[in-house]
């Protein structure tokens, strides 16, 4: 008897291994439902698998982050416009900087996880996303010349001595 329960149980364990996936195998799953234009699919997964990130390779996490942050980068386009705390496009947003962010950083630390492809779209879109927090960036000059250098002509004096004398007050 005993050894009919340890056959059985032996036969259902190789039967289930298949359907057992691993954390590689679900990436690759989100990564097809990325592509495919399924992004609430791809994010669903991205956040079960986000628990089980040191799991993964170095190359692996950076992928993970990229993906992720290109997902929620993508639904941020895709989401209605809210208002103040409830904007979903904001919050979709906040977190394809965290990690597209993450994802730049791994692959500054150890090359090979994005394409070079994944690169340029990694980048183009961080400096997108960088423009929320850190405002208009464009506004300086490109020379490299400091922004105090040349005065505006509406700026204040540096000094009480360079400022024009106002004239005295009328009674």
């Amino acid at each position: 008897m005993r050894r009919l329960v340890s056959c059985v149980l032996l036969l259902s364990s190789f039967a289930l291994a298949p359907g057992c996936a691993t954390y590689t195998q679900d990436l690759d799953r989100a990564r097809s439902h990325y592509e495919a234009n399924r992004f609430e699919q791809a994010l669903s997964l991205f956040r079960a698998l986000e628990h089980d990130m040191d799991s993964f390779s170095l190359p692996e996490r950076a992928q993970y982050a990229y993906l992720r942050g290109m997902t929620d980068y993508r639904l941020a386009e895709l989401a209605p416009q809210g208002t103040g705390v409830a904007d979903p496009r904001k919050g979709y947003r906040d977190n394809a900087r965290h990690w597209l962010g993450l994802a730049a950083a791994i692959e500054k630390q150890t090359p090979g996880g994005v394409t070079s492809e994944q690169k340029i779209r990694l980048t183009e879109t961080l400096a997108d996303l960088n423009r929320d927090v850190y405002g208009g960036a464009e506004a300086l000059p490109e020379t490299g010349a400091a922004p105090d250098a040349a005065p505006q002509p509406d700026a204040a004096p540096e000094s009480p001595a360079d400022a024009p004398e106002a004239p005295a007050p009328t009674l």
